[in-house]
């Protein structure tokens, strides 16, 4: 096991043969890390180490995560069109 970087609560740790990996998260109540979630590959675990949001919405926690993209209202993406009448 190698840990490649560590981004509190989470971990990013890879295989010995470095085709897969894995997500552990520290438990503030027992002091120790514990696996969250394993990668189907090493290019999820690469997103995961760079998208701190997509760790967070991979978390069985719900941990709230993108919240700064939503904003508090839905905007339509079709432009306004305006009805004569």
């Amino acid at each position: 096991m190698k840990i490649l970087m560590e981004r509190f609560p989470y971990r990013f740790c890879e295989t010995d043969s470095k085709d897969r990996g894995w997500i552990e998260k520290y438990n503030e109540l027992t002091k120790r890390w514990f696996k969250m979630y394993e990668c189907d590959s090493s290019l999820q675990l690469l997103t995961a180490m760079e998208d701190f949001e997509y760790c967070k919405w991979l978390d069985p926690d719900d941990v709230p995560c993108y919240r700064s993209n939503r904003g508090d209202v839905v905007h339509s993406p079709y432009p306004a069109t305006r009805v004569n009448t």
